[in-house]
């Protein structure tokens, strides 16, 4: 608490193993609720590229078997340096560039089964043709499971391009999330329609766990979604009525109802550190007296001071206005700073609800980069060094995917 980290959270992004649920548990009992948006309820952000993952891995069980001999010939010819060049000795006999390299999957990686059979079908004629010449080669992909696997791929690149836009780390990605994943769930709902069984089974699967998922992570993505001036509540609209049909209305009322509560407890949080008046609630429930009602004393003059007209006010305005059009180049960051005058408090909430980063990704690249510049050999260096070397790397690495060239001097402070 020296940090005053109580006042500076909002959420914290994790995968979805059960000891993180432990573990969040024992941080809201550290931490005091009214320092938490909604009291810590919306403390836990479950990481959605690890969602994704499991909701994949879900939907292959029941395929497995259909791209299975793929697998298999994939790990045949990768299996040994000799047979990698006889491979690609028989691609460049056939005039297929062999540009990228075959791969197995792995249950650990995430889009691995995609990122394999993308590959694997660049080559297909180079299989066919290797299994004339090898005799040792006895798993060759039949026609019917080459198409099978396309299907599949073509159905998996969807969740790999989402993983990758989720895994973004130059831009807000709360925003995003909505439109993304209610994009996956329509696309599951039509595989579902599938005249095909295993797609069917499939798709089946991974609304199960989709589902899962939706329920506990939807609300505040949609707050989000609500905070893009793009989308507000004509996405959520538009969405629910595909997903709920009927009941389009009730959906759209509780994610607008969170608005309005996120909306009041920032209004009063903003008062409180402008005038004290955390210290006249305080006082005015005092003398009402001892007995077991005091909180809900409390509770009625914050939903009093909750209905000014301003507070109500702010976020009907923002809503009545038209949405802007869709522009690849829209900056929501730098549309919140400039109609912050107009919108005080939105603007606080959008400030802490679009800092939340949707995976995970980030911060395990961090520690990844670290891990490989701190070895047994450096274990040593001093955190300003290791700071301006993982610095250094990103920036020279941007440099180079830009196209430019560029020059960096560093003056280290060796302590």
């Amino acid at each position: 608490m020296d940090w005053n980290i109580d006042k500076k959270l909002s959420t914290i992004t994790l995968d979805n193993c059960s000891t993180n649920d432990a573990m969040v548990e024992k941080i809201k009992a550290r931490l005091k609720p009214d320092s938490l948006l909604r009291d810590g309820a919306l403390l836990h952000m479950r990481c959605c590229a690890h969602i994704l993952n499991l909701i994949v891995k879900d939907g292959l069980e029941v395929v497995k078997d259909g791209v299975e001999r793929i697998r298999d010939s994939v790990a045949f010819w990768t299996a040994t340096p000799k047979r990698k060049e006889y491979f690609e000795s028989t691609a460049n006999q056939l005039k297929i560039s062999c540009t990228k390299k075959l791969a197995l999957d792995c249950p650990t990686r995430w889009n691995s089964t995609y990122k394999m059979l993308e590959v694997a079908i660049l080559y297909e004629d180079v299989f066919n043709r290797l299994a004339l010449r090898r005799n040792g080669y006895t798993c060759l992909p039949t026609s019917s499971q080459w198409k099978f696997a396309k299907d599949i791929c073509e159905k998996l690149k969807l969740f790999n391009s989402i993983t990758e836009v989720f895994s973004g780390t130059k831009y807000p990605t709360a925003n995003e999330y909505f439109p993304k994943i209610c994009e996956i769930k329509e696309a599951i709902l039509e595989w579902i329609e599938s005249s095909d069984e295993l797609i069917k089974k499939m798709a089946e699967n991974m609304l199960v766990k989709f589902d899962k998922y939706w329920s506990v992570i939807h609300e505040i993505m949609g707050v989000a979604a609500v905070l893009d001036a793009r989308y507000k509540t004509d996405l959520l609209e538009y969405y629910y009525a595909i997903f709920y049909g009927n009941d389009v209305d009730h959906q759209v009322k509780s994610i607008r109802q969170l608005c309005y509560d996120l909306l009041y407890d920032y209004q009063l949080r903003m008062n409180n550190d402008c005038s004290g008046d955390s210290q006249i609630l305080e006082a005015n429930v005092g003398n009402v007296g001892s007995d077991g009602l005091k909180k809900f004393d409390l509770f009625v003059i914050k939903k009093k001071r909750a209905r000014t007209s301003y507070v109500r006010t702010e976020l009907d305005v923002y809503l009545d206005e038209e949405v802007l059009p869709r522009s690849p180049n829209f900056d929501i960051l730098l549309w919140w700073k400039l109609n912050g005058v107009k919108y005080p408090t939105l603007q606080a909430i959008a400030r802490d609800v679009l800092a939340i980063p949707v995976s995970t990704v980030a911060s395990e690249s961090a520690f990844s980069t670290s891990g490989y510049i701190v070895s047994p050999h450096r274990s040593r260096l001093h955190w300003t060094t290791l700071e301006a070397l993982m610095c250094a790397r990103s920036w020279l690495w941007s440099a180079e995917n830009s196209g430019k060239f560029l020059i960096y001097s560093f003056k280290y402070e060796c302590i």
